[in-house]
């Protein structure tokens, strides 16, 4: 009952995914050929505000609902690791049709062939864990 709040905003989420047709194939389709502008509006958009509340919660000191303050670990820079794993981040997207977001809304709107696409995310997410330790830091 505690995270009953977080599936009714996630139901929220997929619907507004579904309704702006930012879970379509054809979407995709038309962002990787490059015939629409759609996409790639609501990408930059989307970049645009986490970058501007990054800067507003690290400059003015913003705190938590619960009081607490906020704090983002800066992350190291690791240029083999992250081109690989954008590399294979495309690749799966390109093939797949849509990414690990709205795989969800894909499935919960009645396209139960992506079971196999969030399956194989799954999968790609475990052997990260698994083959961590051995990749390049």
């Amino acid at each position: 009952m505690k995270y009953l709040k977080f599936l009714f905003l996630g139901i929220f989420f997929g619907i507004v995914l579904i309704k702006a047709q930012l879970a379509s194939w054809y979407r995709f389709e038309e962002m990787f050929l490059f015939e629409s502008f759609y996409m790639y509006g609501i990408i930059g958009t989307a970049v645009l505000v986490g970058a501007l509340s990054y800067q507003i919660i690290t400059r003015f000191d913003i705190k938590a609902l619960d009081g607490t303050p906020i704090h983002i670990k800066k992350k190291p820079f690791m240029l083999k690791a992250q081109m690989f794993g954008g590399l294979v981040f495309g690749l799966g997207w390109a093939l797949g049709g849509t990414c690990p977001g709205p795989v969800y809304a894909m499935i919960g709107s009645g396209y139960s062939i992506y079971i196999v696409t969030l399956g194989a995310a799954l999968l790609g997410t475990l052997a990260y864990g698994y083959l961590k330790k051995y990749l390049p830091h």
